[in-house]
């Protein structure tokens, strides 16, 4: 009778998520503000909660994470992720002066004290990998020039995650600093080694994985990607960050057969992911935080345009490009729901919950919205890009745009999705 149950409880929301994705397809919209409103509205204090498949969609979850991180590591290379840590620090610097002190200014004015304010910190501080990946996909994006610096921002963030993560969990456990201080050094190892790994031996793990048959060849990476990331986790190390560097350490024909053979995949847990976030908000606990929720969410909303448009710039992408770098980097998500939790497991603040998940739940949703439309209607206010009456230039196509730099133009996002092109250059920069 249970297995029964769970099929039917588990293939009516296979089946909502579809057509929600077909009408989001139609509207040409992001699907995922519509997935997360159907958690809403079967979760916790929902209009129908489900029972049977929630486990089962909470470990889907936790592999959509994994599985999307995965994918955006297999579009570059570990030279990349190299170059672009070493020139983009300064973003991530910059990242965390304008998005973590807006939460622990926050914390502070509410009365919460100094605990409750790194951990408010953080949960405004650090965007959603998870949300970003899939709406860069989603938008034709990850070709764009101003692609590279969101990575960056998202990676330095990841990586922060295992410092940060550690302080926080020492800070709400009142743990000796002699012991936070291990748990740092096993964090921070952790990730340098996978790191190391990745760009050192990358080609040796491609050869190891690679096969002729992809039923094998996926088993072997999705088995592989399983493994470190769950060790990763294991070791206080994030599990997306794991993810990522096994996507960064597969090169060449490897990394694009593996591309088409979980793509279905990715997509499948992904959208478990979003509707297990629904799931687990209860709308009753929403109404008394939303108005602190909205005014932080306007005001973090704000500082993480300004945070991908200044790190844009400073790499030399046109205007046009920086728009789209800040508003597609709004969007919070697992992270910071993470991060929530421990507070509440800890008991520091009742009120710290509540306000986390409206706080997420509204960029969440408008992240996607941010994502397609800042440019557009930054373009529209400030009268950037090209000049009103110009003509392209010879040999320019009229769906080229220069993007406002010195640079050769660049095709608009919706036309920009041709992955043979992508897969080109990225087979050429391992070669």
């Amino acid at each position: 009778m249970h297995s029964a149950l769970f099929l039917i409880e588990f293939g009516a929301i296979i089946l909502g998520l579809g057509l929600l994705g077909r009408f989001a397809g139609r509207l040409r919209f992001s699907p995922i503000p519509l997935y997360l409103l159907a958690g809403l509205a079967f979760g916790e204090g929902g209009l129908l909660p489900l029972g049977a498949s929630e486990e089962f969609v909470a470990i889907g979850a936790e592999i959509g994470v994994i599985l999307l991180l995965l994918m955006l590591g297999l579009e570059y290379t570990a030279s990349d992720l190299v170059s672009n840590l070493k020139t983009q620090y300064p973003a991530g610097l910059v990242d965390f002066t304008l998005n973590a002190v807006p939460g622990a200014v926050a914390a502070l004015l509410l009365g919460w004290g100094p605990v409750a304010a790194v951990v408010l910190a953080g949960v405004t501080w650090i965007s959603s990998s998870g949300v970003i990946a899939k709406v860069m996909g989603d938008l034709g994006r990850l070709g764009n020039r101003e692609t590279p610096v969101i990575l960056s921002i998202l990676v330095l963030e990841d990586l922060a995650m295992a410092v940060y993560l550690p302080i926080v969990t020492a800070l709400l456990a009142g743990v000796s600093l002699a012991a936070g201080s291990v748990t740092l050094a096993i964090a921070l190892g952790v990730a340098g080694a996978v790191l190391f790994v990745a760009l050192r031996y990358g080609r040796v793990i491609s050869r190891f994985v690679s096969s002729d048959d992809p039923e094998k060849l996926l088993l072997v990476v999705l088995g592989l990607t399983l493994l470190v990331a769950g060790i990763a986790q294991q070791l206080q190390v994030s599990a997306a960050v794991g993810a990522f560097l096994v996507g960064i350490a597969l090169s060449g024909e490897v990394a694009e057969g593996t591309h088409t053979l979980l793509s279905p995949l990715r997509d499948l847990f992904a959208a478990l992911f979003f509707v297990f976030f629904g799931l687990h908000t209860d709308p009753a606990s929403i109404p008394p935080v939303i108005l602190p929720a909205l005014a932080l969410a306007i005001v973090t909303a704000c500082t993480k345009i300004a945070t991908g448009y200044w790190a844009a710039k400073r790499a030399g992408v046109g205007v046009k490009g920086r728009w789209r770098a800040g508003g597609t980097l709004v969007a919070r998500g697992e992270f910071s729901i993470v991060i929530a939790g421990l507070a509440v497991t800890a008991g520091i603040e009742p009120a710290l919950g509540p306000l986390a998940t409206a706080y997420v739940l509204i960029l969440v949703v408008i992240g996607p919205l941010t994502a397609r439309y800042t440019e557009p209607l930054a373009t529209r206010l400030t009268g950037r890009g090209r000049p009103a009456g110009t003509a392209p230039a010879v040999g320019q196509a009229p769906d080229q745009v220069t993007d406002g730099s010195d640079r050769d133009p660049v095709t608009e996002p919706d036309i920009a999705t041709d992955r043979e092109v992508l897969s080109d250059r990225k087979a050429a920069d391992r070669a």
